[in-house]
């Protein structure tokens, strides 16, 4: 009997380098009293010592296991230069501590009060992203002024409350699937802080086929979606533009990332 041996080729595994995508930064908040863990994108050939300058995407669900990685994998995909659908930016995602408590305003609604005690901390929240995390970043990174946010659902609750009680804290604002049926939908009926002096700000609104929202009331997210475009464009501001994006081949769960592409691809499109 002939045996014929068949040696298989060892392949050795060595470690040669990190892959790296950003860095990651705490700071310190007085108004949350607690630290902050940021993960920030920085866009390619970015330097200290250079003279160039870049947009801000300020991202909430910024964490590492949320939304940081594909949205910063799509920034860097739309400003390739073969694709160049969205200036060099900065992307600086906002870790979650406690994700309920900093997205929502206080409610009146009882139900709401007993299954989500630690809710209602959004005024200091917005404190920390507009005393304290803006400046910071203003002063750390090379950035232009030019300021966007993303939120989705709780997150897109808190972006539409920022851009109704302190709509100049961007100018670029990008809300899908908003929880606005938080305290019975009462945002939608608030005041706007929006002048006719206000800086130009673009507003895209992205929203999926959804169905009723987690409410005690009914509400269906879709149609609050849109009471909150037609609200904005009621305002008849010619400084500020708005976009209801409808997807109805998405749900809550899928159209984070469809929604943030086609909002760079209307917010950039000039």
């Amino acid at each position: 009997m002939i045996i014929v041996c068949v040696l298989l080729p060892i392949i050795c595994c060595a470690q040669v380098g990190i892959f790296k995508l950003g860095v990651v930064e705490e700071i310190r908040s007085k108004a949350l009293s607690e630290t902050r863990t940021l993960n920030i994108y920085l866009p390619e050939g970015y330097s200290d010592k250079d003279t160039a300058s870049y947009p801000v995407i300020y991202l909430l669900d910024g964490s590492a296991d949320e939304d940081f990685i594909h949205v910063a994998g799509l920034v860097q995909f739309c400003t390739f230069p073969w694709v160049n659908r969205l200036p060099k930016s900065i992307v600086v995602g906002i870790a979650n501590t406690a994700r309920v408590r900093d997205m929502t305003f206080p409610t009146t609604i009882k139900e709401e009060k007993e299954k989500f005690p630690a809710s209602g901390g959004s005024a200091k929240f917005i404190s920390f992203i507009a005393d304290e995390l803006q400046p910071y970043i203003s002063k750390r990174y090379r950035s232009n002024g030019q300021k966007a946010i993303i939120g989705e659902s709780l997150a897109g609750l808190l972006a539409v409350e920022m851009l109704f009680k302190r709509p100049t804290l961007f100018d670029k604002y990008i809300i899908i699937s908003p929880s606005l049926w938080w305290d019975n939908g009462s945002l939608l009926n608030s005041r706007l802080a929006i002048t006719d002096a206000s800086p130009e700000m673009n507003i895209y609104i992205g929203v999926g086929k959804e169905g009723l929202a987690p409410s005690t009331q009914p509400h269906v997210m879709e149609v609050d979606a849109n009471v909150l475009a037609d609200k904005l464009n009621g305002l008849n501001n010619k400084r500020m533009s708005v976009y209801l994006d409808y997807m109805p081949d998405e749900n809550h769960a899928t159209i984070g990332h469809q929604a943030v592409y086609n909002a760079f691809k209307w917010l950039y499109k000039k």
